[in-house]
């Protein structure tokens, strides 16, 4: 029991940690640093600016980056297949920037979660994010969105679903967000193939790496739509997109492969080999 009880006090203050003070001015302080840098043209590649706070893995620092590049003109996200909305890849930018948005998830039990969490922390009468508890399918997407009152340009969406993200993603045209983080399956490597749409999805499926999209079948559908890659997580698999037009020659296109030099990509590439002769779509 006592073991139960230091562990929780020990969650409650790593969780007020990401809330004291310093990590806010912090994050201004690099904020007005990277505006200061692209005036002066002497800004750092992306790939040195990741940091977590309440990210998985150092997207927050790279969000951090390209928004304080870009602007926060418009502070709006979507995020689906957000889970509790807490270690997520919009909440940095909730908490720390004052944006607002839309969280989607299929798990009644994460949505719950997350509304008890965001009502409490940093305080109970800050502006709360949007809960939605759904299943995206590339036929519901735009309505769920729409009917959550969210239309026209926003500054940032995530989809990370473990399933039919590249479908989502495809289908979507409700909002037109100006950065784009999405993951993708680089155990697939340079292949340009796309797992085929299946509504019934739940992951892991009959395999747990037969879902999604390749990296390049992703960018593929990415430059479809506007998009350029700028980047992604160190591991490789959540790509990061702004839309072209926006500060194209501050924040440059990298390649796919330039990406996946992460050890670990060439290991899970071995993986794909036990389902490589499925069957497989073109991005």
């Amino acid at each position: 029991m006592f073991k139960n009880f230091l562990k929780d006090k020990l969650l409650i203050a790593k969780i007020r940690n990401r809330f004291i003070p310093s990590v806010q001015i912090a994050q201004r302080q690099l904020f007005h640093q990277y505006q200061l840098q692209a005036r002066q043209n002497s800004l750092p590649p992306i790939a040195q600016t990741g940091f977590k706070v309440f990210s998985q893995f150092e997207e927050d620092g790279k969000l951090l980056y390209i928004f304080s590049i870009i602007g926060m003109d418009n502070k709006v996200f979507i995020e689906i297949g957000s889970d509790d909305g807490v270690n997520s890849n919009s909440a940095n930018l909730f908490f720390n920037f004052s944006w607002y948005g839309l969280f989607i998830d299929g798990n009644p039990k994460s949505i719950a979660r997350g509304r008890n969490f965001y009502s409490k922390y940093p305080h109970p009468w800050n502006y709360q994010p949007t809960f939605l508890c759904a299943k995206v399918t590339k036929e519901n997407v735009n309505q769920l969105i729409a009917d959550a009152g969210y239309s026209g340009e926003i500054g940032f969406l995530s989809i990370d679903i473990d399933g039919n993200d590249y479908w989502i993603w495809n289908a979507l045209e409700a909002v037109q967000p100006k950065v784009v983080m999405i993951e993708v399956l680089n155990e697939f490597g340079m292949n340009d193939i796309v797992v085929p749409y299946d509504d019934n999805y739940v992951f892991p499926g009959k395999h747990p790496l037969y879902h999604s999209a390749s990296p390049v079948a992703m960018t593929k559908l990415a430059n479809r739509k506007g998009y350029r890659l700028v980047g992604a997580n160190e591991l490789g698999f959540n790509f990061i997109y702004v839309k072209n037009g926006i500060a194209d020659d501050l924040i440059p296109e990298v390649s796919v492969e330039s990406l996946l030099q992460h050890p670990s990509n060439k290991d899970g590439y071995q993986k794909f080999q036990e389902i490589k002769d499925w069957e497989y779509v073109k991005g």
